[in-house]
């Protein structure tokens, strides 16, 4: 199982970015998937959720609103849309899922909130 996550960069305080998570090996319209994010000294929290039909999303308090989670099963994809940004979204940024009794992840991609 792979997970590859891309589109971080350096971005201005309000800005936008869409991260995106190529996902291999498993059949990923019958999982979940998940963002999380790792900011400087902290621990990683969860950011953003979708279940394996796409129809359902849930997100921590401090993006809501502000991020958006979606998935295309026919690509096996899954991408953060984040508008707003502040610098304390500033981390790494983690593609994740749960499968065949396994935790999988990414190799996360840096995002950089600041002017």
């Amino acid at each position: 199982v792979h997970l590859v996550e891309s589109g971080g960069g350096l971005v201005q305080p309000g800005g936008s970015l869409t991260l995106s998570c190529a996902v291999s090996g498993l059949p990923f319209s019958l999982y979940d998937m998940n963002w999380f994010r790792q900011a400087p000294g902290k621990e990683r929290e969860l950011v953003a959720t979708i279940n394996s039909a796409a129809d359902n999303t849930n997100y921590a308090d401090s993006v809501k609103g502000r991020f958006t989670i979606f998935r295309d099963n026919a690509k096996f994809t899954v991408d953060l849309r984040m508008n707003s940004l502040k610098p304390e979204d500033t981390g790494v940024y983690y593609c994740n899922t749960y499968a065949h009794l396994l935790t999988y992840w990414g190799q996360g991609t840096q995002v950089t909130v600041s002017s």
